[in-house]
């Protein structure tokens, strides 16, 4: 399209109209037969297509500009993407694997922080293809607790985060067994020889960003979507997918991944038992259709290697229902009838699947 084009679309405001018509036709992903038509469900459908348009103009609008990139967050306690995680700070950055970057900042104290390049598509075809890797069990640190990051396609030979020609994210990940404890890592990241300055906002960036930003929204409501349309044939048990899956669509390296479906009656509650291997940290969560994490702010929506106690053998049971019938290490359902469940073993020497029965929450009550 020429620039004369795109100026017009602009001035008259049919961009504003395209994208607009666009996030009305995303709502035909929470109408779809197979969600959930409950109130709260769909309630919270609706509220997520708002929360992705959010996350979706801070990223391909707000924070788009590779030459000038800063630290968003593209999940975090109002706004959420594929199993977020409650122990997790996330921070994203906008980059072209073209150019060079820094990233620099303090440490902290702060167990595990990874951060890696990648080839985000989830505007397109769901994807976020890892392109480089690096977290805080090689990273260098200076003796102030300072540290700075090279990315770069050239090898660097201290503290290097590769990329690719594709690479146009950076997603760090801050990982706490307890938040509370531990004093967070501060990051900032500044493109390497780039302008001084940025020029104008132009009719070409808001075209294209507004465009982006719309199909990033259809692009992550449909993935995800998708992705409970599938498991809903096994209710209640693991889904086999290969981890390399979940590597495929912005996973860390270091986690293996177990999910679900999951589906109670107001009486029922689901138990998940299982010996816990020699790993930095495990976690479990409850998310609902949209595979979004339930509000960990306000209620016991996870359980972690720090939170759980722990069986006299070592292993863990973890028990998720409608109400708490007086065990340990109860997940809330929060008020939904279903969902989706992520299990991670962070660092782990093994990773099994744990048990999974379903029972009456009146057989825990008693037992």
């Amino acid at each position: 399209m020429s620039s004369n084009n795109i100026t017009q679309r602009v001035l008259s405001g049919k961009s504003w109209e395209e994208f607009c018509d666009a996030l009305k036709e995303a709502g035909k992903i929470i109408l779809r037969p197979e969600a959930p038509a409950t109130e709260l469900d769909r309630a919270e459908g609706w509220r997520y297509l708002t929360r992705l348009t959010r996350l979706a103009l801070e990223s391909k609008l707000e924070f788009s500009d590779p030459d000038f990139p800063g630290f968003y967050s593209l999940s975090h306690e109002t706004a959420k993407i594929g199993g977020d995680n409650p122990d997790n700070i996330y921070h994203n950055a906008t980059i072209d694997g073209n150019y060079d970057y820094r990233i620099t900042g303090t440490r902290g104290t702060v167990p595990y922080i990874s951060w890696g390049t990648k080839a985000n598509a989830y505007d397109s075809d769901g994807t976020m293809q890892s392109t480089g890797e690096l977290d805080t069990n090689t990273l260098e640190i200076n003796p102030d607790g300072s540290y700075e990051i090279i990315l770069s396609q050239k090898p660097h030979n201290r503290n290097w985060l590769p990329l690719k020609p594709s690479s146009t994210m950076v997603l760090a990940r801050q990982t706490f067994p307890d938040k509370k404890a531990a004093v967070p890592a501060t990051m900032k990241i500044e493109r390497i020889g780039g302008p001084k300055q940025p020029q104008p906002l132009s009719a070409k960036a808001l075209d294209k960003g507004l465009h982006d930003a719309a199909a990033f929204v259809t692009g992550t409501a449909r993935t995800f979507a998708d992705l409970s349309r599938d498991f809903m044939a096994h209710p209640n048990d693991w889904v086999p997918i290969e981890q390399a899956y979940w590597q495929k669509i912005g996973g860390d390296p270091n986690i293996v991944y177990h999910h679900m479906y999951w589906k109670l009656a107001e009486d029922e509650a689901m138990v998940l038992e299982t010996p816990v291997p020699e790993c930095f940290m495990w976690n479990v969560q409850l998310d609902n259709w949209w595979w979004e994490s339930l509000d960990y702010r306000y209620l016991p929506a996870h359980m972690n290697n720090a939170m759980a106690k722990y069986n006299p053998d070592g292993s863990v049971r973890v028990v998720f229902a409608h109400r708490n019938p007086g065990v340990d290490n109860y997940v809330s359902t929060g008020g939904h009838g279903s969902g989706t469940l992520f299990w991670r073993w962070i660092r782990a020497k093994s990773a099994p699947e744990p048990k999974i029965s379903v029972v009456k929450i009146a057989a825990l009550a008693k037992g």
